[in-house]
């Protein structure tokens, strides 16, 4: 297993002449360029009270996204089997869950988190074992599959959420480095073709499956075959470019940022593949403006604000055995126009997420069991908290309201003040008596209209295999 990945993009800077469409909230992880897993201007709950608790049995590695009164997760079932479930977000309801999609329709486990456009859901697949990905397009509504992009190859995967600006997807796909999608120009047999006529398609696909399956149960054939989505035709979007194949490993997310993806490539010792590396392409063609090299690999993905990206990273990845006195991270500000280090910070800790960023400064959690705030436009540490006793942090946290929220690996949450770092509250849910529920933070939680999110993992670690929750925090 390893790194989940922090991707964001909502109110884009514009550098220079070029302009690009702007973003829906829900268009890219953490809501924003800035990772503050935060989108409207209500502020964060002020006490730690739980509105509700969805107990399973699944592991939830990926940051939960939130779209109206729907929030979407995927997760892993016993033996890394994939899920992805849509859940209503009402305080008060008797079904939590609206549609769940599994194996075969998910060939791959799933640990990103979507991007939300419109009546469209996309996310990829595959973890780092893995080899081939598929990049998926859902209809928000009903689960139904829109388009599959399938993605052949070694060590392709496809951990990050998608980064969407206008009706182009950006996505890191491990050893296929960065592709682009069109996401609303298809094909069906090598031919194009409109939304309409694709739904069409599928839509006919599925009837026929539904009357030969109903004749061959009246026939009492023993091998009669429910209808199933793996075996629909396959829709296929427009690949517009590719970059960085079999040259970079993308598993980090992209930002999307006045025409420019800013890309965080690793390089893996073990399979000695990839370039440790930021580097700016353009947006339109995929074609390198600059590279700035990294010491250690940026598993989180750079965040941005005005002209300045930080990026963070780490010499341990999502790996709960590997965390200990040897690790250690950076968090880094960089020029966006030109690549240049503006600053640069050695920590004592492992950094595997992304950095938020809010009220000019930079805050970031680590392994060291830290949160730290440093200011964006020098890089002077404004404040560290410490938890007790120490837990170490892989999530990135969410801003809201002046309030950091931060989610360790023993399942607390840390509410810190933003201006002075002063612990706020907690929240442990494995004591909590309306959850109950012990297990690991790995995905960021997330904030809309004055609700926390956040969800559990037990694959490893002290809990390994028992029960898990998503949890929603709030007063109503």
């Amino acid at each position: 297993m390893r790194k989940i990945i922090c991707i964001s993009t909502w109110a884009l800077a514009i550098l220079g002449s070029t302009r690009v469409p702007a973003q829906e909230p829900t268009s890219t992880y953490r809501s924003n360029s800035q990772r503050t897993g935060h989108a409207d201007n209500i502020p964060g709950p002020i006490k730690p009270n739980v509105l509700w608790v969805m107990k399973t049995k699944e592991h939830y590695i990926a940051s939960p996204v939130v779209a109206g009164d729907r929030l979407f997760i995927s997760g892993l079932g016993g033996f890394n089997t994939a899920l992805f479930t849509c859940l209503d977000t009402s305080a008060k309801i008797e079904k939590r869950v609206l549609w769940t999609k599994i194996a075969p329709v998910l060939s791959q486990p799933t640990v990103s988190s979507p991007a939300v456009v419109g009546d469209k859901l996309i996310f990829g697949d595959g973890m780092h074992q893995n080899n081939g990905a598929t990049l998926h397009c859902l209809e928000v509504k009903t689960g139904k599959r829109v388009w599959q992009l399938p993605m052949p190859g070694n060590l392709i995967h496809m951990e990050g959420s998608p980064t969407v600006v206008g009706n182009v997807a950006y996505v890191g796909a491990g050893s296929g480095g960065v592709i682009a999608v069109d996401i609303n120009k298809l094909t069906h047999d090598g031919k194009e073709v409109t939304a309409a006529e694709a739904q069409d398609v599928l839509d006919k696909a599925w009837k026929k499956m539904e009357a030969d399956f109903e004749l061959r149960k009246a026939k009492k054939d023993p091998f009669a075959v429910p209808p199933s989505e793996d075996r629909l035709p396959k829709i296929l979007p427009k690949l517009i470019w590719q970059q960085g194949k079999e040259k970079w490993h993308v598993d980090a997310p992209v930002a999307a940022v006045g025409g420019k993806i800013l890309i965080a490539s690793a390089f893996l010792d073990k399979e000695k593949e990839g370039d440790r590396a930021v580097f700016c392409v353009d947006a339109k063609s995929g074609g390198i403006d600059w590279k700035t090299p990294l010491k250690l690999n940026p598993w989180g993905g750079p965040s941005v604000s005005g002209k300045t990206a930080v990026v963070t990273t780490s010499n341990v990845n999502y790996d709960v055995t590997a965390i200990g006195k040897s690790n250690k991270g950076s968090v880094a500000a960089l020029d966006v126009g030109t690549g240049n280090v503006i600053w640069s910070k050695d920590l004592t800790g492992g950094v595997v997420s992304c950095a938020a960023l809010a009220d000019g400064a930079a805050v970031v959690t680590a392994t060291d069991g830290k949160v730290r705030a440093f200011e964006l436009a020098t890089g002077e540490r404004r404040w560290i908290y410490d938890t007790k006793p120490k837990q170490p942090f892989f999530a990135p946290v969410a801003i809201a309201g002046n309030v950091v929220y931060a989610g360790d690996l023993r399942g607390v949450i840390h509410a810190i003040d933003l201006k002075t770092g002063s612990g706020l509250w907690t929240l442990d849910l494995g004591v909590d008596k309306s959850v109950g529920t012990p297990g690991m933070i790995y995905g960021g939680p997330v904030i809309q209209n004055g609700r926390l999110y956040v969800a559990l993992c037990n694959l490893e670690g002290a809990f390994a295999n028992q029960a898990t929750a998503v949890v929603c925090v709030g007063e109503k």
